[in-house]
């Protein structure tokens, strides 16, 4: 749920950068907008009212969205100040593999993962279903980082917009299956390995 709610700022962003060109009028204040440097001061924005709303409901805020909103709010701002959209289309990549290499450090100086420090206390489950878990998401953030690159510098920015929103909605959905796919046999089992699994 809290990855679907993170998803709000991509679809402002999405449909502020759908607005370009257009003027808004507000009591004699007028707003002309700028594609994707008006696009980038909204999700800058949404993100950080999205860090304040989660604070003010659920009393702390997780790791992952402050992370996310350090890396927005730095690569927005560095957009905005420089006027180069490259910036923000490197936030994407750059949040994604901090995300890998903060599940690998994770694994490598705990030998737990990330998922099994989240909610081992919820779900009991062998070591090697966590690290079947931990391994999918690594590989998740490292092709969507890549992914997002490769279409940043082979397509036209509108095209990097689109996907943005499409594929940040694919990959989670698609992650996700892939995540309840692997932990059913445990979870049918009460947290046994099924039969022939290694």
């Amino acid at each position: 749920m809290k990855q679907i709610a993170e998803l709000i700022p991509v679809i402002l962003f999405f449909a502020t950068y759908q607005l370009d060109g257009r003027t808004l009028g507000v009591a004699g204040w007028e707003y002309r907008f700028d594609g994707i440097y008006s696009a980038t001061a909204v999700l800058m924005i949404a993100t950080v009212v999205q860090l304040v709303l989660t604070r003010l409901v659920s009393g702390h805020v997780e790791r992952r969205l402050l992370l996310l909103t350090a890396v927005v709010c730095a690569f927005g701002g560095a957009t905005l100040a420089l006027h180069n959209e490259l910036f923000i289309q490197w936030k994407p990549t750059i949040f994604n593999w901090a995300l890998a290499a903060a599940f690998l450090v994770t694994r490598a100086w705990s030998g737990r993962t990330v998922m099994e420090r989240a909610i081992g206390t919820q779900l009991e489950l062998p070591a090697q279903a966590w690290r079947k878990v931990d391994t999918l998401w690594i590989a998740n953030f490292l092709i969507v980082g890549s992914l997002n690159l490769f279409v940043a510098y082979r397509f036209s920015e509108s095209a990097w917009v689109s996907y943005k929103l499409y594929s940040s909605i694919g990959f989670t959905l698609l992650v996700t299956a892939l995540t309840v796919a692997l932990l059913m046999p445990y979870m049918k089992n009460d947290g046994e390995p099924p039969a022939g699994s290694c």
